[in-house]
């Protein structure tokens, strides 16, 4: 290899990488705790930056529709769909609370009483069930349901909870006035980024043209933009159809008189924001719920159940959320089962649309490859 000084810069450049690269391994320790404390420090933007883009899911549509329907100004066409769209979301929490807690409260008031009603059933069908096990017999009929020792434990429970919170008042408020900072900064940090975010758009574009090549800006904005609009559909989506799933179920359930209709229907359009896996941990819940109340109507709920998911998953979800993810089914169940390992149910709702902007990229760099080898007729 000639010595020029080309070369010589890329040999250069090659040596001071391995010596960065050794130096790192050597501190590994040391250069986690940096990126933490820059997380931490970070940490109210970049909330900041998620709430913004939860809220300019509806704040765009309302500020698209009031630019095509009115005569007002850029600034106050922004302004007017910020709050809108804020009251909206607060409007939602607000009445699904409003709904939920009084609901709640005589829920487990009445569920109590049917623990109370159909414990003693239940021990006769296992009794009966577990005839030639004796010890099962035994350990049922030493089960008591006692209301008042069940009161009495959560009590003392919670006397314990509360002396070692008292115990470190000062470590809680701490982490409280924390996460009150934190989210408190987030939000206004929020709103300047909704309204002013034409002006940090083009400042943005502006820094990475100054310092990179114009191609890899170009394609990082193709690549930005494909993912925002991909999440933007799915978030609103995935909303939407949580509501209407929700809704069906608290009419179908309401025409057939079953009981909590209201609160199963709220249950099940919560639970469904978790895509695939989350209407089936409403189904349990809702049918525990109604078991206890009349064991064949749970039966029934069930049945109920698997033809409005069949109907919500042939003909609602591929409509409302599908095809605005465009991600087929198999890559969906990978995506959730790699979230939920990672992250959680975070995982689960933040892994589907990111897969699908890989899967997007990922599909026109094959189709630009077999156009290029002139292979795309290969079926």
């Amino acid at each position: 290899m000639e010595l020029n000084n080309n070369n010589m810069r890329k040999i250069m450049m090659l040596i001071l990488f391995t010596v960065l690269l050794v130096m790192a391994s050597a501190n590994i320790a040391i250069i986690w705790h940096g990126i933490g404390v820059i997380f931490h420090i970070l940490n109210p933007f970049i909330l900041g930056c998620a709430i913004a883009f939860v809220i300019n899911v509806p704040m765009k549509s309302i500020e698209n529709f009031l630019q095509s329907k009115t005569k007002m100004r850029a600034k106050l066409t922004r302004v007017v769909s910020y709050i809108s769209a804020l009251l909206f979301i607060l409007l939602a929490i607000v009445l699904v609370f409003w709904v939920v807690i009084p609901q709640l409260s005589e829920t487990f008031v009445k569920l109590g009483q049917d623990i109370m009603e159909f414990w003693p059933i239940a021990q006769e069908w296992i009794v009966a069930f577990f005839q030639e096990t004796p010890e099962i017999k035994e350990w049922v009929y030493s089960i008591d349901f006692n209301v008042e020792k069940i009161f009495n434990s959560v009590l003392s429970f919670v006397k314990v909870g509360a002396g070692s919170i008292l115990g470190s008042t000062v470590n809680v408020a701490k982490v409280i006035i924390d996460y009150a900072t934190n989210l408190i900064i987030g939000f206004v940090f929020s709103i300047y980024v909704l309204l002013q975010k034409d002006t940090l758009r083009i400042q943005i574009k502006k820094v990475l043209y100054a310092f990179f090549k114009k191609e890899w800006v170009d394609k990082f904005i193709e690549v930005a933009t494909l993912t925002q609009n991909t999440f933007s559909s799915f978030i609103s989506g995935q909303c939407l159809e949580a509501v209407i799933l929700g809704t069906m179920f608290f009419v179908v359930l309401g025409i057939f008189g079953f009981p909590y209709a209201l609160l199963i229907g709220v249950l099940i359009a919560f639970t469904a924001l978790i895509p695939i896996f989350g209407a089936f941990i409403g189904c349990i819940v809702g049918a525990f719920l109604i078991l206890l109340e009349n064991p064949t109507q749970a039966l029934i709920f069930v049945a109920i159940f698997l033809v409005l998911q069949q109907i919500e998953g042939n003909l609602i979800y591929p409509h409302v959320v599908g095809n605005s993810v465009g991600l087929p089914s198999i890559w969906v169940l990978v995506a959730i089962t790699v979230g939920a390992s990672l992250m959680g149910v975070l995982g689960m709702l933040i892994f589907i649309p990111l897969i699908s902007v890989v899967y997007t990229l990922f599909r026109g760099y094959v189709y630009k490859r077999l156009k290029k080898r002139k292979l795309l007729d290969v079926s």
